[in-house]
Parts: structure tokens; C-alpha cells; sequence
């Protein structure tokens, strides 16, 4: 199984508390961390057979005095260096010590479209500001940007409005997260959207990305290329009709599709201190980098095994005609039912095989 993007995280300190914050981030950065000699051993591991993305992720990255040396280490062992970041602690020297270790992309959180719905998120009045002016000194140092937001009943309504935001800002892509009950984002389980909720944000999302020129990327809502590829299904059958009319036509947005769940398969994720997981949001564990090398965990897992194998899929995901495109969230499935195999429990498609 090709390893296709690592989430990193590098540490649970950080300088901001939003509510959602999978982390429960931390103020104080803790003793348990990888070191940054367990680190370096952790990236020539992951560079010996592949050379996926690298996302320097937290908490906050920018929190470890190490920062620089561990993204200049990736990249020269030829892994494709990128940051997450709340954009709040980005001088314009941070920007350029970014640039100069090899960073081509910071992704951003933004949770509004104003100050106002932002700070009010994460938690910390200014908040929005500090991660513009960060922004900006990314975007003067060269550095590619992409927006990540974390949707719940709060900001579904700014949905298509953050998505705007960030293409004034010159976004490369905009990446949307559904909320996934963990962490601190347990107390927000009566701000998870509907079933239903999630099908229209999907259908919202679809046409956005049809009619503003930035990548959309739905992520921790597989259910979403269900929901594309239903919906152009029916755009190539307008298609055919008006290409016999000579119509101009634009371009489907499916060209931009992947499969839905990569937990094990093409992603996987690295804790704070060392723990493998399939995502950031299964807390089922894989491996242990104080125990195990990296490739060992990510070719031998039986959780990742498992994960990479659909015919073990439960109830209707295990017969839904879309599970090669989908696979349902395994980590809402376990937070629903402490069975990662089970059916997505919030989706509300009814397969085929369901209704014979």
C-alpha cells in the first residue's frame, strides 16, 4: 500500500484552545514527546521506502524550539515538508526560516469568515487577526496557502462564505473538516450537523467547488465522494445531451476525486509521542515508534491490514456499492459504536443491496 501523506503530531502545546481541538492541546508542551533524535529515526524510516507528504501538525508546530531543524531533516531526506498551523505565531522571520527549510505549503484554521465567528471558535479574542497578518507573511515569503476549516453547527451557514475567504486570500485549496467527536471535541457532540445536514453540506460543497476556481477538499466525510459521484453521474448524462447540441460545457469538479477513508491505507498519523494511528481521530493504536520501526507498522499492522481490506466492512458500508469510492469514516463509525468496521452512522444513503 503506497504511503501517500503522514500527519505529524508534533507536539500537544499551543498558544490558542479551540473547542473542537482533537489534540485537547495543551499550554505546556509535554515530556513525552519524541525527541528529536526518536524524530530524525522517525523520518528516515518513513524516507526508506516511500516519500509522501509530511504535515508538521500540533497543537501548535511552531511551539518546538526544534521546528526548523526537524522540516530541513525531511526534506533533505527527500519527503515533501508542509505545516498546519493556526498562522498566529508567523513573524516574518518564522515565514522565512519556513521557507528557507523547505516548506512549500502552510495550511491555515480559519472557523469564520470574520473576526467575530473566529475568535469566538477558537477561543481567543484577536485570534483572527494575528492568523491574517500571519498569512500575509507567509504569502511575502513565497509560501503556498491552504485554508482548513472544521465545520459544525456553528459555522455551517458560513459554509460557501470561508470558502470564499479563502480564495480572496489567494488559497491554493480549501480543505473542510467535518467534526469528529474526540478530544476536546467530545463536549461538542451536540454541535455535530444531522445526517441529513451532512448530505446537503455535500451537495453545497459540490456546487461550490463547480463554480470557484480553488480545490475543495471535504476531509473526515468519505460519504461526500458518494455524493459526488452521484451527482456526476447525472452531470455526464447533461453532458452527452448537450454535447449533440455543440455545447460549451464546463469541466466536471470529478477529476479532483479521491477515495473517501485513507485511515491506514494511503494516511496515516504519528502522535505526539510516537503512537501510529490510521487517522488523527481513531483512537485504535497501530504501532509504536519507541517500539517499532515505522515501515514495520506500516506494512505489517493488523489494524492497518484490516483497514485495507473492504470485504471486512459492517452492515450497510459492507454492502453499499459506493465502498470502493467511500469506505465510510471509520472513526465516527468507532466513536458511534467502539467497532471501527461498523456502518458510517451518519450517512443517509441506503445501498442498493439494502433494498432487495
Amino acid at each position: 500500500m503506497s504511503l501517500r501523506l503522514i500527519f505529524w503530531e508534533t507536539t500537544r502545546a499551543c498558544n490558542l484552545e479551540c473547542a473542537h481541538c482533537r489534540a485537547s492541546a495543551q499550554q505546556k508542551r509535554s515530556a513525552e514527546e519524541l525527541t528529536t533524535d526518536e524524530a530524525k529515526r522517525f523520518i528516515r524510516s518513513a524516507a526508506s521506502f516511500s516519500k509522501p507528504i509530511l504535515v508538521f501538525s500540533g497543537g501548535e508546530a511552531l511551539v518546538r524550539d526544534d521546528i526548523y531543524k526537524l522540516i530541513q531533516y525531511a526534506t533533505d531526506a527527500g519527503l515533501k515538508s508542509t505545516l498546519a498551523s493556526n498562522a498566529s505565531l508567523i513573524t516574518k522571520d518564522v515565514a522565512l526560516k519556513l521557507k528557507e527549510s523547505g516548506v512549500k505549503i502552510v495550511a491555515v484554521s480559519l472557523y469564520g469568515s470574520t473576526s467575530q465567528a473566529h475568535d469566538a471558535f477558537c477561543g481567543q479574542q484577536g485570534a483572527f487577526e494575528k492568523s491574517l497578518a500571519g498569512i500575509k507573511n507567509l504569502q511575502s515569503a513565497g509560501i503556498g496557502l491552504q485554508i482548513n476549516t472544521t465545520i459544525t453547527k456553528r459555522n455551517l451557514p458560513e459554509l460557501e462564505a470561508i470558502g470564499k475567504c479563502a480564495l480572496g486570500m489567494g488559497a491554493l485549496s480549501y480543505h473542510v473538516f467535518f467534526l469528529v467527536p474526540v478530544g476536546r471535541g467530545k463536549g461538542l457532540e451536540g454541535d455535530e450537523i444531522t445526517p441529513q445536514e451532512y448530505e446537503d453540506a455535500f451537495n453545497r460543497l459540490y456546487d461550490f467547488k463547480s463554480n470557484f476556481p480553488i480545490h475543495v477538499k471535504p476531509t473526515c466525510a468519505p460519504h461526500y465522494y458518494r455524493v459526488a459521484r452521484q451527482r456526476d453521474a447525472n452531470l455526464r448524462e447533461v453532458v452527452t445531451q448537450e454535447k449533440a447540441c455543440n455545447a460549451n460545457l464546463r469541466e466536471s469538479p470529478f477529476h479532483e476525486m479521491t477515495k473517501g477513508c485513507l485511515a491506514g491505507q494511503g494516511v496515516c498519523f504519528v502522535s505526539y509521542k510516537g503512537e501510529v494511528f490510521g487517522c488523527g481521530y481513531l483512537p485504535v493504536k497501530a504501532g509504536d515508534l519507541r517500539k517499532q520501526d515505522f515501515e514495520t507498522i506500516w506494512r505489517e499492522s493488523e489494524l492497518f491490514k484490516t483497514l485495507r481490506d473492504d470485504t471486512k466492512l459492517l452492515d450497510k458500508c459492507g454492502i453499499c456499492e459506493f465502498k470502493k469510492a467511500c469506505g465510510g469514516c471509520r472513526a465516527r463509525a468507532y466513536a458511534a459504536s467502539g467497532d471501527y468496521l461498523k456502518a458510517e452512522p451518519y450517512c443517509v444513503y441506503e445501498p442498493a443491496g439494502a433494498k432487495a
